[in-house]
C-alpha cells in the first residue's frame, strides 16, 4: 500500500467524526472479535494466534499485509505504509493479563453504553482505534494518506516489553510523533510517565531442623525482614521516588529454617537519575545474618516519559478537538510505565493514553465506555493526519 508522500492532508472537519461514528458499529463487531480469542502474555502460541488475527483484521479493514515479526518466541505485528522511515508509529499491544477461561465468567457485553470483557480497557478497545483511524485517513482521501505511518501491535507489553522494546523503539526513530494507544480512566491524555525498575532480592541461607537444631541453620525469612525495611526506605517522596518491597515467598516446611526467600521490588521515578540511584543502593545490600547471602535480579526496564515529549502533541491535539467540535482531552501525569516510555525516552515526541476511556485494568471491573470511541478515533485520525503531512 504504498504511495507518493505529496498528498495534502485531511482536515479535522466534521465530516470526519461523522464518519467515526458511522463506523462505529464496525468497530465494536472488532473488538468483540478480539476479546473473545483471549491472548494471555505467558501463552506465546496464543499470542502468535493473536496475531495472526490481528494481521487479518489489518489486510480486511485496510487491504494491506502487515508482517509477523517474531523476537525470542513471542510474535508482533507490524504494519507500514510507504517504503521509507515512519513518520507516525501507533504503539498497541494485544496480549493481556487475564488467564484463559476467563470470558466464561467475564464474558463480552455492550449493554447500557459500557463494553465489557477481558482487555476491553487495557488495550484492545485502543487497538481496534488505531486500525480504524486509519481507515478513516484512507476512506476520506485514499490510501496514499497513509503513507508515512506505521502500526504496531505487540505481544508482551503486560510482562515488561522485554522482546519488543527494541522493535518499539527501532521503529520509532525519527518519526515525528508515536501515538500510544493505553486506556486512560479519565479520558486524559497521559504527558509524563515515572520510569520504572524492577527487581527480586533473593536471600540465601542455610536449612536446618526448627525443632532439633534451628542454631544451625540460617534463617532467610529472618534476613528478608531485616532487608525488606532498608529497601523500602530507599524511596524519596519529595523527588517522586516510590521504592515499593511487593510480593514475597520463603521457606519449605513448617519445621525447617528456610534455605531460601525472595521479595519483589517495585521502583518508580521521575528521572534517570533518581533510577540510578535506587539501581547502585539495591546492588549495594548487604546481608545483617552471618552465613546469608544476597543475590539481586532485575533493573531499570523503562526510562522516565518527561512531559517535554508530549506538549507539542498535547496542543495540537487539542487545537484538532476544537476543529471536530469534541471536547478536548485533559492532559495527566501518572506513575504507570507503558511502551511509551521507551519513545519518549529516546526523545520522540510521545502522546500516550490515547485508546478507551473507562476503568478497571487489570480488575474484574475492566471496562469502556462506547461512546467516547468514535469521537476519540475521530481525533486520533486527525493526529496522524497533520503528523503525516505537516
Amino acid at each position: 500500500m504504498s504511495a507518493p508522500s505529496s498528498s495534502s492532508a485531511p482536515s479535522a472537519a466534521p465530516e470526519l467524526l461523522a464518519a467515526a461514528q458511522d463506523a462505529l458499529p464496525q468497530m465494536l463487531a472488532d473488538i468483540e472479535r478480539v476479546i473473545t480469542r483471549e491472548t494471555p502474555s505467558s501463552d506465546h502460541a496464543a499470542v502468535a494466534e493473536g496475531a495472526q488475527d490481528f494481521a487479518a483484521l489489518l489486510a480486511e479493514r485496510l487491504g494491506a499485509e502487515a508482517e509477523i515479526v517474531e523476537v525470542d518466541g513471542v510474535a508482533h505485528v507490524r504494519l507500514r505504509f510507504g517504503s521509507g522511515p515512519a513518520r507516525v508509529v501507533l504503539v498497541n499491544h494485544q496480549d493481556t493479563v487475564w488467564p484463559h477461561g476467563t470470558l466464561e465468567r467475564l464474558p463480552f457485553s455492550t449493554e447500557d453504553g459500557v463494553l465489557r470483557g477481558p482487555g476491553s480497557f487495557d488495550m484492545l478497545t485502543g487497538a481496534i482505534m488505531s486500525i480504524h483511524a486509519a481507515k478513516l485517513l484512507a476512506d476520506a482521501s485514499g490510501p496514499e494518506a497513509l503513507t508515512g505511518l506505521s502500526i504496531l501491535v505487540t505481544g508482551d507489553e503486560e510482562v515488561g516489553s522485554n522482546t519488543s522494546s527494541q522493535l518499539i523503539r527501532d521503529e520509532a526513530r525519527g518519526a515525528r510523533a508515536v501515538f500510544v494507544m493505553e486506556a486512560s480512566a479519565a479520558g486524559a491524555y497521559k504527558v509524563a510517565r515515572k520510569g520504572t525498575s524492577d527487581y527480586s532480592v533473593i536471600i540465601r541461607g542455610r536449612a536446618s531442623h526448627a525443632g532439633l537444631e534451628p542454631e544451625k541453620g540460617v534463617n532467610a525469612g529472618l534476613e528478608l525482614a531485616h532487608q525488606l525495611p532498608a529497601v523500602a526506605a530507599l524511596g524519596d517522596p519529595d523527588l517522586g521516588t516510590t521504592v515499593t518491597p511487593t510480593t514475597l515467598s520463603g521457606g519449605t516446611t513448617t519445621n525447617t529454617v528456610p534455605a531460601e526467600a525472595r521479595f519483589h521490588v517495585d521502583v518508580r521515578a521521575e528521572s534517570a537519575e533518581e533510577q540510578q540511584r535506587v539501581d547502585a543502593a539495591i546492588r549495594r545490600l548487604a546481608p545483617h545474618l552471618e552465613g546469608a547471602a544476597l543475590e539481586i535480579e532485575g533493573g531499570i526496564n523503562r526510562p522516565p516519559f518527561g512531559r517535554e515529549a508530549a506538549q507539542e502533541l498535547y496542543e495540537r491535539a487539542v487545537a484538532l478537538a476544537g476543529e471536530l467540535g469534541i471536547e478536548a482531552p485533559e492532559a495527566v501525569a501518572v506513575g504507570g510505565g507503558s511502551d511509551g516510555n521507551f519513545t519518549a525516552g529516546d526523545g520522540v515526541p510521545t502522546l500516550d493514553g490515547m485508546g478507551a476511556v473507562g476503568d478497571g485494568a487489570h480488575a474484574e471491573h475492566e471496562h469502556a465506555l462506547i461512546d467516547h470511541i468514535a469521537p476519540r478515533t475521530a481525533l486520533l485520525a486527525a493526529l496522524i493526519a497533520d503528523r503525516l503531512h505537516d
